[in-house]
């Protein structure tokens, strides 16, 4: 087979944060596949033909991509951020695993890209400095339940916490119920950090705490970070504040 697939993630939104290789790959490639809000940011200096389809369809993609590879296309899989979270990456081995076993033997790589929690996180200093875990509140492919386990588990642990896909249009008591369940077992002064469309022209960051983050202000474009018992925020007069988490642990009363 002479085509080839890469699943490669183009960054947060700035240009300035797609990195060289992924560049580079998306130059050399035939064909386009993704998500259409994420094929229509691919640069214009990309000549390939673009193939954006609707939200929902992951797995067809991924097999419509793996197709065209397997015909000698060389193809380039997109999506925001990392690829490898919450991204097209296991979609593309899932229809691997499950299609056509000639895909076996397919030229298939994942080019990482910087998600938007590092760039959220560089934004107001360093909130990931100790331990961390990072969820999606989607529960579109998993059970509440399970989310709701793993809030509890994470919040228990004094876990940095980050939030993907916090809430939608139409999905909004899941976010209601995180929060819930997060000031249940961390203190109200809590540090908590909503970035809205990191990297884009509209960005918005937000630094307050758990007892104040008002759930109308977030959407799908908002990742959310719930500080542990020991991150600290730097007050400045006139400027934003900066959060860190301390590189030890000292445990609150």
């Amino acid at each position: 087979m002479s085509g080839w697939l890469r699943v490669i993630g183009l960054g947060p939104g700035s240009a300035e944060w797609l990195t060289p290789e992924a560049s580079a790959l998306l130059h050399e490639a035939t064909d386009i596949v993704g998500y259409m809000p994420y094929v229509e940011s691919v640069p214009a200096t990309v000549t390939a033909k673009r193939h954006a389809s609707g939200n929902g369809v992951e797995l067809e993609r991924a097999r419509e991509a793996l197709k065209m590879a397997a015909g000698g296309s060389r193809v380039a899989v997109v999506s925001g951020g990392d690829a490898g979270i919450f991204g097209m990456a296991a979609a593309v081995f899932e229809a691997m695993e499950n299609g056509d076993g000639a895909w076996r033997d397919l030229d298939v790589a994942v080019v990482p890209g910087m998600t938007a929690l590092l760039a959220a996180a560089a934004r107001v200093g360093a909130p990931l400095g100790h331990d961390f875990c990072v969820m999606s509140l989607s529960d579109y492919l998993k059970p509440w339940p399970v989310i709701e386990k793993r809030l509890q588990a994470a919040s228990v642990g004094d876990f940095v916490l980050a939030l993907y896909n916090p809430a939608s249009k139409t999905r909004r008591e899941q976010l209601t119920a995180a929060l819930d369940c997060l000031r249940k077992h961390r203190g109200p002064e809590t540090i908590a950090i909503a970035a809205k469309s990191i990297g884009r022209a509209e960005e918005q960051m937000m630094v307050t705490t758990l007892a104040a983050l008002n759930p109308e202000d977030v959407n799908m474009r908002t990742l959310l970070i719930i500080g542990s018992s020991c991150t600290r925020r730097i007050r400045r007069p006139g400027k934003p504040p900066f959060v860190y988490t301390p590189r030890f642990y000292e445990e609150m009363p």
